[in-house]
């Protein structure tokens, strides 16, 4: 005789007191959850790709020098001007091209500003072209 054999061709248990639970609920208990916080964040971080810098050669650098210089000429009227500046990531190595647009109020040593008091460090700035 087996160890189970007094139990083993009896009927299922059905409690009166307690409805019977549907399958979706039942698995509902054993779905997954999130053991690791944060673990998903990681994840999609690590996965998020980041443009290198690429530096400038002469002739870029004389192109900047040279539209720089009607910028200056023409401050007074100020020019409306597309910029592609580089834009580093606070996260990881490296970062991304933003081009953006505007009129430019003032000139400094380090930066180009922008009527709407956008700074752009003239450092950051890879490309630039009177509109």
């Amino acid at each position: 005789m087996g160890r189970y054999d007094d139990i083993i061709n009896m009927e299922h248990h059905t409690s009166l007191r307690h409805p019977r639970m549907s399958p979706m609920d039942r698995a509902a208990q054993f779905a997954p959850f999130a053991a690791l916080t944060g673990y998903e964040e990681v994840i999609a971080e690590s996965g998020r790709l980041t443009d290198a810098r690429e530096d400038l050669d002469e002739m870029q650098m004389a192109h900047l020098n040279e539209v720089m210089g009607e910028i200056l000429e023409r401050l007074l009227e100020r020019p409306e001007v597309e910029i592609v500046r580089f834009e580093a990531d606070s996260r990881k190595q490296g970062g991304r091209y933003v081009s953006l647009n505007g009129r430019v109020r003032n000139v400094d040593l380090d930066s180009i500003v922008l009527t709407d008091d956008r700074r752009i460090p003239l450092a950051d700035i890879c490309d630039l072209r009177l509109q």
